[in-house]
């Protein structure tokens, strides 16, 4: 049996692309949509959190959330993505991934809506229960990560199987896209509906008692896609590799399979038997073996997706800061907070059309061409040069005849890190550990990536806080500026490329060739050292 590989998972390797590649694509794409959209619409909306709940009379500009306010409310979410991969993951590989799959989108429906729900009668229950719900719907995102990775590597066959997780994945483009359509669409209806004279004209009177509702609608639509792909997910069978590898469940795996395949599959009782009985294969995580075979691996795919989301979520969560700072949203007080919104959406909805759902698609169409090293090789190189290229002559990039040039520039930064490490760094966890651990290994790389997320939005809140510290905004220390803290982004995509030399690449190869699954112990040895 040892160098054979379990016929059902043969099967699915050399499976030709079907339907049912494409059903899983939708289901698991659908949580990702969702996920991107609930995650990323909170930065559409914070500047009209600051006008409603912090207006302070007499201000020469509108009311904005103070940094501590600020920072919970952008990331909250993310602490708890970060507890949510790392539960999910483990319990993906306990329960089996598709017990589990179902509790991650109730979860985010419930709290998509309750976050549009939030009350209070002072700015700072308001913000509290916000806070609150966003946790948690967090969490349900976080085990969206890990499990549809999982999933879709599992339900894959080795030739396009980059490309089925890359699409998985990049329906997060989708969601980013959308939220920011939607936001212009509620702006625009409410702005016409009620209209509110700018700032600096009533200062008072630019804010109307509606605009309560345009937040809470955006975050409430969240819930939407979800909903819509629940029922979808109860009905998925449980995947083969779980059910014969962890499971050891011959008759299930076979039959779920067959149905799947729409071939006969035999169930394999005596290969799952002896696969039982391999001593060599039932080391647990963590432990000496674990840390010998797959150790700098797991390494390797934590600390890119680490560095990666400390550049990635810096520019996306503060895109409005940089938008406003090089002028393609006007200043605060020249507008109303409803028309405020419609700009920052505009402003995000563009960038998401010209380089977000590109490389999204890029990576997708490439990644079993090129393969993932190559990818996430290239991805961390462009968007170290384009940082540089930003951040050298900043102070160039500001005068107003050369805007274009630094949205351009920007956007290239966006498209080479969604053609590049954003895409790969999700993919390669989910191919490369066994399978009893594969669910773990992706939470805890994802959840590593959620920690450098953390890292950049709120260093990021900071850092690009001006030296001179009248200009900094209300309440927040002086900084190191945009130009220095576009320089230490550059450095950190530089440390990109050299955490990526520990990753394998894994195209074309089935999962248990990965992760020495089909191999004798000897002969793993060997493989291992071959890479």
């Amino acid at each position: 049996m040892a160098g054979d590989q379990l016929h059902v998972l043969n099967a699915l390797d050399v499976a030709k692309t079907q339907w049912y590649h494409f059903t899983a694509i939708i289901i698991a794409g659908m949580g990702f949509f969702t996920d991107a959209y609930d995650l990323f619409c909170i930065s559409l909306v914070t500047k009209l959190l600051g006008r409603i709940y912090y207006h302070v009379d007499g201000a020469e500009k509108p009311g904005n959330l103070p940094p501590n306010v600020s920072a919970a409310v952008n990331g909250v979410a993310f602490v708890g993505t970060l507890t949510g991969q790392l539960f999910f993951g483990w319990l993906g590989d306990k329960l089996g991934r598709k017990k589990v799959y179902g509790m991650t989108l109730a979860v985010m429906v419930v709290c998509s809506v309750a976050s549009g729900l939030s009350f209070g009668s002072t700015p700072q229950t308001v913000m509290t229960s916000l806070c609150f719900f966003r946790f948690w719907l967090g969490f349900g995102i976080g085990g969206d990560y890990p499990l549809s990775a999982t999933i879709m590597s599992e339900y894959a066959n080795k030739k396009t199987r980059g490309a089925f997780i890359a699409a998985v994945f990049a329906m997060q483009g989708f969601g980013i896209l959308t939220g920011g359509i939607f936001a212009i669409i509620v702006a625009a209806v409410f702005d016409a509906k009620f209209p509110a004279p700018a700032y600096k004209v009533d200062a008072l009177g630019s804010t109307v008692p509606q605009a309560d509702f345009v937040w809470r609608i955006i975050l409430m639509v969240g819930a939407v896609p979800a909903a819509m792909t629940y029922y979808s997910r109860s009905k998925m069978p449980e995947t083969a590799r779980y059910t014969a590898l962890v499971a050891k469940d011959a008759e299930l795996a076979a039959s779920n399979m067959s149905k799947v395949l729409q071939v006969e599959i035999e169930a394999e009782h005596d290969s799952i038997e002896e696969i039982a009985r391999d001593r060599s294969k039932s080391f647990g995580l963590f432990s000496k073996e674990f840390l010998k075979r797959h150790g700098l691996h797991l390494l390797g795919t934590s600390s890119t997706w680490f560095l990666l989301d400390i550049a990635f979520y810096s520019q996306n969560l503060f895109q409005k800061d940089i938008f406003s700072a090089i002028g393609w949203i006007p200043p605060s007080q020249t507008m109303n907070a409803i028309q405020e919104v419609f700009m920052i959406a505009r402003a995000q909805t563009l960038i998401a059309l010209c380089s977000t759902v590109p490389g999204y698609w890029f990576t997708v169409a490439f990644i079993d061409i090129m393969g993932r090293f190559a990818i996430q090789m290239m991805g961390f190189f462009f968007m170290t040069v384009f940082m540089f290229a930003l951040a050298i002559p900043y102070d160039h990039w500001t005068h107003k005849e050369n805007r274009i040039g630094f949205v351009v520039m920007y956007s290239l930064t966006f498209f080479f890190a969604n053609f590049g490490p954003n895409a790969t760094t999700f993919v390669v966890p989910a191919e490369i550990f066994p399978a009893r651990f594969r669910s773990t290994c992706h939470g805890i790389s994802a959840a590593s990536g959620k920690l450098g997320a953390m890292v950049g939005a709120f260093g990021f809140l900071y850092l690009a806080q001006s030296p001179d510290k009248n200009k900094t905004e209300h309440g927040y220390p002086p900084g190191i500026g945009v130009k220095n803290s576009l320089i230490v982004l550059g450095v950190v995509n530089l440390l990109g490329m050299v955490f990526t030399l520990l990753v394998p690449e894994s195209k074309g190869r089935s999962l248990e060739e990965m992760s020495g699954e089909n191999e004798d112990h000897e002969e793993s040895s060997s493989i291992r050292n071959n890479h």
